[in-house]
């Protein structure tokens, strides 16, 4: 399995020679490495409805016929848009045939902006996703701040690898993501949702750092970088 950092939150797994990609944000960045049309993938996984997860969901899964896997409300929402989609809610499992993705709760806000309308649509409820295939277990929080029930996500899950968000202003800062990466308790925790726009740059070397303090491992990605597991 390699999993590729392309920046912000958009993770892709490769595994059993399929691809998936998870809150492809990639137009909007300017520290991604890559452009959409430049992604190939199986399938697209969407944890909740804001700008900077979904920009380049339906350009990306038009290109590859790919379909998005939301929420029932932004499935919805981008069916209407001629993408092809697959709605489901929190505790629910899809199995996109090469790896199952089971939507896991994130406490967070979601929401469509439409700024010509000066209106905001409800995009659903937010959402992390664990991804397993090939007999391991990767964590997408999503955006998220701290709650009690990721311990309990941690005790019935063995997680290899936890993409927990660190940015704070508009999700977890370290000092709760630290405590998020005690619960998940995973085998590796990397930092996301950092660095993007100036209210959430963060230090994830110093957060690696005080992972590694507490006994925990940690690893730093820069877009475009990869592990394999």
């Amino acid at each position: 399995m390699e999993l590729i950092y392309h920046g912000h939150s958009t993770i892709q797994i490769i595994t059993n020679g399929k691809s998936l990609i998870i809150d492809p944000f990639l137009s909007g960045n300017k520290l991604a490495t890559v452009k959409p049309e430049e992604i190939k993938t199986d399938a697209v996984l969407l944890t909740h409805a804001h700008a900077d997860h979904i920009l380049d969901a339906a350009p990306i899964s038009k290109a590859n016929d790919a379909p998005v896997i939301a929420n029932p409300e932004l499935a919805t929402y981008l069916s209407w848009k001629g993408v092809r989609t697959v709605g489901m809610n929190i505790g629910g499992t899809y199995d996109l045939g090469f790896a199952t993705a089971k939507m896991v709760h994130a406490s967070h806000s979601s929401g469509i902006i439409v700024e010509e309308q000066q209106s905001i649509l409800y995009g659903g409820m937010p959402a992390g996703f664990i991804i397993q295939a090939e007999g391991l277990t990767v964590l997408h929080a999503g955006d998220t701040g701290l709650f009690g029930d990721m311990k309990m996500i941690g005790e019935r899950h063995s997680i290899d690898v936890a993409f927990i968000p660190i940015g704070d202003h508009f999700t977890m800062g370290p000092e709760d993501a630290l405590q998020a990466a005690v619960w998940y308790n995973a085998k590796l925790i990397v930092p996301i949702h950092y660095d993007t726009f100036p209210p959430i740059r963060q230090d994830a070397n110093q957060f690696v750092a005080q992972l590694e303090a507490s006994g925990l491992n940690g690893k730093v990605l820069h877009p475009g970088e990869s592990l394999s597991l």
